[in-house]
């Protein structure tokens, strides 16, 4: 089975992805897509152009979630989704809030302004950032904080890939600056130093990290 993944780095859904087939154990070939300039016939392999997207011996799969999903099917263990039914629908839409609206403030509004703009040799926003920080993204920190309360994981007693969502999304608001407050969500924030303990965050993160700063001094 040849499977490539395309996308960038500091994408917070091809890391999820990345982390994803990692844990369990699946082999790829990454290929670099610069989301702000895809290559010309991109669009047969991903319809919106979007990062990330897979290929599976000739076939074609677009978004982290849909590929997440595939993956459980052709290699279940370890599992990443719950065989309860409940807890199957509560993971699907942890995810879904995470990839929308918690990527929305901490990625698109933090990170994009606090890194990505610079890099691009463009001015950050900092009044966005900071109309983020103060007003749009404590009551999700919040929500995940009582979602986390007396648990281990966000749903059940096993991570799933709700958990690497968030994980995922949390690397880019560190790579902006940003750290959360352990006084206020310990929940939370015991949450992803356990996530980004382990090895396929760790690998990522210091790799990431170093490009930055690298770049951006």
């Amino acid at each position: 089975m040849s499977i490539k993944l395309y996308g960038a780095a500091l994408s917070p859904f091809v890391r999820k992805t990345r982390v994803a087939l990692a844990l369990k154990g699946i082999e790829f070939e990454s290929v670099h897509i610069d989301p702000n300039a895809p290559p010309e016939g991109y669009e047969k392999i991903s319809p919106m152009k979007r990062i990330p997207a897979l290929e599976v011996d000739g076939q074609f799969l677009a978004d982290s979630a849909a590929i997440c999903a595939w993956m459980e099917k052709i290699h279940p263990e370890p599992a990443l989704y719950p065989s309860d039914a409940m807890e199957m629908g509560q993971v699907i839409w942890l995810e879904r809030f995470i990839d929308y609206d918690l990527a929305m403030r901490c990625t698109f509004a933090v990170f994009r302004n606090r890194v990505l703009m610079p890099l691009l040799g463009k001015e950050c926003d900092e009044e966005k950032v900071q109309h983020a920080l103060s007003t749009t993204i404590p009551p999700l920190f919040v929500y995940l904080e009582k979602t986390l309360e007396g648990r281990e994981f966000l749903v059940g007693d096993n991570m799933t890939v709700a958990d690497i969502a968030l994980a995922s999304q949390m690397v880019n608001f560190h790579h902006a600056g940003e750290q959360l407050d352990a006084t206020t969500y310990p929940n939370l924030a015991a949450h992803i130093k356990r996530m980004h303990a382990l090895p396929p965050f760790v690998q990522t993160i210091e790799k990431e990290s170093g490009f930055i700063q690298k770049v951006l001094g």
